[in-house]
């Protein structure tokens, strides 16, 4: 899995390419909350849930289905976000499904359930280029370094380059006439 500061990062730079006006900080900040969610399923270690299981890491919560609950959730909260409803849950809802397709990019794991219910297969990118973050402790270590230097690279990098060409684009179409 990429870090949770990595995850956190699409939703950031899908805001900052379109603009505070468009998308305001708050609803961003629950978005980026959304991104790390489905990683909370690590609690399942704890109960004793294998890695493999529906409801184990990179399960149920790494699903389609769960970033669209996770979206529909969040729809409550709209009036306080000050965007509609439908703002709302697209915005979450893609943030938090952004988190199982980054999984599915990292070198390491079982793959994701992202058609969980329907279907338990974990899946893969067939393209992953994104080292996998060690769990715990062992993230402060070289390997955990090596995994942010892949995440700059893969990741951070990119959306900073679509995040400011996303401005420079909504700057342009203010001034054209």
């Amino acid at each position: 899995m990429p870090t949770i500061f990595t995850h956190a990062v699409v939703p950031l730079a899908a805001a900052v390419a379109l603009g505070g006006q468009r998308l305001p900080w708050r609803l961003t900040a629950v978005a980026m909350a959304a991104a790390v969610l489905p990683d909370l399923d690590t609690i399942a270690f704890a109960f004793g849930i294998p890695y493999a299981d529906d409801f184990g890491h990179r399960g149920a919560s790494h699903s389609l289905v769960f970033a669209m609950l996770v979206g529909l959730c969040a729809m409550v909260f709209a009036t306080s976000l000050r965007r509609s409803p439908m703002t709302v849950f697209c915005f979450v809802a893609i943030a938090c499904a952004s988190h199982p397709l980054l999984d599915a990019f990292t070198s390491g794991g079982l793959g994701v359930a992202l058609f969980w219910p329907f279907d338990a297969t974990r899946h893969f990118a067939p393209w992953r280029p994104i080292l996998v973050s060690p769990i715990g402790a062992g993230f402060f270590s070289a390997r955990g370094l090596s995994v942010l230097l892949s995440e700059m690279q893969w990741v951070w990098l990119p959306a900073i380059g679509l995040a400011c060409f996303g401005r420079w684009l909504g700057g342009r179409a203010r001034i054209a006439p």
